[in-house]
């Protein structure tokens, strides 16, 4: 009966090592084709990092584009701003206070004739505006 258990025992221990190297097999074939996948994914995903990496250096390029266009256009409109106040500054000095001296000598010439039209108030006679006041006071 010894000889029968170690019969058993050889033959389990044979399929067992069939299945052991059954199963190295397998996980060989298994291991190269996971190797395959990951060659064949490196391969395509090259061209696409290789496209963002350009998309990056264009972005980055433009960005800084933009930015250098943004201050010109800042620069810009700030120094229009001062042509344009500098600009109503002279046109107030040279048009503007003359043109209100203008005015106010006309202003005073026009007093000076309605003073001479009305002529000279005589002494027995008032002024029309306090008649006016007189017949509107009630007391």
């Amino acid at each position: 009966m010894n000889d029968t258990y170690l019969a058993v025992i050889a033959v389990a221990v044979a399929v067992m090592a069939v299945i052991q190297v059954a199963a190295i097999v397998v996980a060989m074939r298994a291991v190269r084709r996971v190797g395959d996948t990951v060659s064949r994914l490196e391969g395509d995903l090259r061209p696409i990092v290789a496209n963002l990496k350009s998309m990056s250096v264009d972005a980055a390029r433009t960005a800084s584009i933009a930015s250098a266009q943004a201050q010109r256009a800042e620069q810009l409109i700030g120094d229009l701003t001062a042509r344009v106040n500098s600009t109503a500054a002279v046109v107030e000095q040279t048009v503007i206070g003359p043109a209100r001296e203008a005015y106010a000598v006309v202003q005073g010439l026009m007093a000076a004739l309605s003073a001479f039209r009305q002529g000279a108030p005589s002494p027995g006679r008032r002024p029309a505006s306090t008649e006016e006041e007189d017949s509107l006071f009630i007391g």
